[in-house]
């Protein structure tokens, strides 16, 4: 009886829905990031320039240039991140619609969770 081979690539898909309290805030921590990078030698001028003013515009731009999906899985042992890609857009976000229940019901790990494997968790606000 041989074992089917599988992949040892895992795709992971995290939904965060954040509620921006301050805005300032974000928008001044993703230019001392841009600052930092560009302080750094890691960044030219003219990539700097463009950043600054995304994040200057678009608080969802500037929240997205400070998410490091890196720092996620950094200390996760026998994991190397191979590939990753995100982005941030503003919402319009009702929690009690139905759009937004990301598998409340699987919190407890029921057997349809194992045998599927989505192992969703929802942290409701």
């Amino acid at each position: 009886m041989s074992t089917p081979e599988t992949s040892r690539f895992v795709r992971l898909r995290v939904e965060l829905v954040l509620e921006i309290d301050d805005e300032g805030a974000v928008t001044e921590a993703a230019r001392r990031r841009i600052a930092e990078e560009a302080g750094d030698g890691a960044m030219p001028p003219e990539e700097r320039a463009h950043a600054e003013g995304a994040v200057t515009e678009d608080t969802a731009e500037a929240l997205a240039y400070l998410v490091d999906p890196f720092g996620l899985v950094s200390g996760v042992p026998g994991v190397e991140l191979q590939q990753a890609s995100w982005s941030c857009e503003r919402i319009e976000y009702d929690p009690d619609s139905p759009e937004w229940d990301l598998g409340e019901d699987d919190v407890d790990g029921d057997d349809e969770d194992e045998q599927d494997g989505t192992g969703y968790r929802a942290y409701p606000g």
